[in-house]
């Protein structure tokens, strides 16, 4: 299975990893071993603005482990879509939030976030949370 993650998901699993907590993040991934782990590029300059060191070895291990999705112009096409249907409805969501989401939305994964009530704006997006 391929699930692609927003960056609360990043920052949970960071702060109950150096808590030495099983906490939902850890929790969520223990049951799905064998899932590749995604990352809209989007995500990951979100959590890597967290960092003062760009080789912090957290932000390099999460780099190792999540496949990078990139922003490119399928994902920029539907964002203009989902941006301006949610735009016309009142209903638009953060930005980033939507870029990730999109991103998710183009190569057919669902998102993993605890910030299920923003992405679920997105009509098309696949949201499970943890």
């Amino acid at each position: 299975m391929e699930l692609s993650f927003d960056t609360t998901f990043l920052i949970d699993l960071h702060r109950e990893i150096a808590a030495q907590e099983n906490g939902p993040a850890s929790r969520f991934l223990s049951k799905r071993l064998d899932a590749v782990l995604m990352l809209s590029a989007v995500a990951l300059g979100e959590f890597a603005a967290g960092f003062a060191d760009p080789a912090s070895p957290w932000l390099l291990e999460a780099r190792r482990r999540f496949a990078i999705l990139p922003v490119d112009e399928p994902v920029s096409l539907v964002y203009r879509e989902v941006f301006r249907s949610l735009k016309q409805k009142g209903r638009l969501i953060a930005a980033n939030d939507l870029w990730i989401g999109c991103t998710a939305i183009v190569r057919e994964v669902p998102l993993v976030t605890r910030n299920g009530n923003e992405f679920r704006r997105i009509p098309a997006l696949k949201v499970i949370g943890y």
